[in-house]
């Protein structure tokens, strides 16, 4: 037979495994959570040659509901040591690769753990979505997602959000970047798409440019801010034309200081 104190002891120790329980239990649903469902849809590209389709079909994919923050990316180099800042090879990543950090676990002290993390290359941004377990989005993809308004999935017919987008087209990137999250969703309850930072894609170097157009967007200015083209039908979109041309100037090794990355799965 037990003594109260042997009986105590067992409570205790239940009830430890059942606060444990509870907390993996939502914390493993907090990650599912934070990527949202983008529906089935069609997406126009801005370029295209003339035996190129008008129109993508984009099945239904999942997209990150924020871009991949510093704390996040902290825990992917912790795991992965050749993606360190000390150690990354020169190969796929530029000399200012995670500029921003002071170190290889440390963060400057103008850095939110919490702000999108940027000055990281294609290749790295490739290799945490692998690391997810997941990817990261095509341009159609991406850019059929960031079509989306807070309110609609045609953006381009939303006269507030083209507003918007013009305000934030228009405005140099901040020298320190905010939390993501900060601003309403769009219909998907995806945040930051615009007016935060610029994110790689998996098919960046896709876009069609004229030579003189790649080599006029220089890296070290300020670029503006807001990560999405809209309306990709419409020539005349000055928003649009500045993301491809921001894309088309990439190299997959760049790193620069207001380019992060979010991540895609499929169904």
């Amino acid at each position: 037979m037990r003594s109260p104190f042997q009986t105590d002891i067992i409570l205790v120790g239940l009830w430890l495994a059942l606060g444990l329980m509870l907390t993996e239990g939502a914390a493993a649903s907090s990650h599912s959570v934070r990527m949202a469902l983008v529906p089935a849809g069609l997406y126009r590209p801005l370029f295209r040659s003339d035996t190129d389709p008008k129109v993508v079909a984009v099945e239904s994919f999942h997209l990150d509901a924020w871009p991949v923050t510093n704390a996040e990316f902290l825990e992917f180099i912790q795991a992965n040591p050749r993606w360190r800042r000390s150690r990354v090879k020169r190969l796929f990543a530029d000399e200012n690769y995670l500029r921003a950090w002071t170190g290889d676990f440390e963060f400057a002290g103008n850095v939110l753990s919490n702000a999108p993390v940027t000055f990281v290359s294609w290749f790295a941004a490739k290799a945490y979505a692998s690391w997810q377990g997941k990817r990261l989005p095509t341009v159609a993809e991406w850019e059929y997602a960031a079509s989306a308004s807070p309110t609609r999935p045609d953006g381009e017919n939303d006269a507030e959000f083209q507003k918007q987008l013009g305000a934030w087209y228009s405005t140099p990137a901040a020298t320190q970047l905010v939390s993501t999250g900060g601003r309403p969703a769009n219909m998907y309850g995806i945040h930051d798409l615009h007016g935060l930072v610029w994110e790689w894609v998996a098919d960046f170097n896709t876009a069609m440019v004229t030579g003189d157009a790649r080599g006029d967007t220089g890296l070290d200015r300020q670029l503006f801010c807001a990560s999405g083209s809209q309306a990709t039908k419409d020539v005349g979109n000055y928003a649009a034309f500045m993301r491809f041309g921001f894309r088309s100037s990439l190299k997959a090794d760049y790193t620069v200081h207001n380019l992060g990355f979010r991540c895609a799965k499929g169904l």
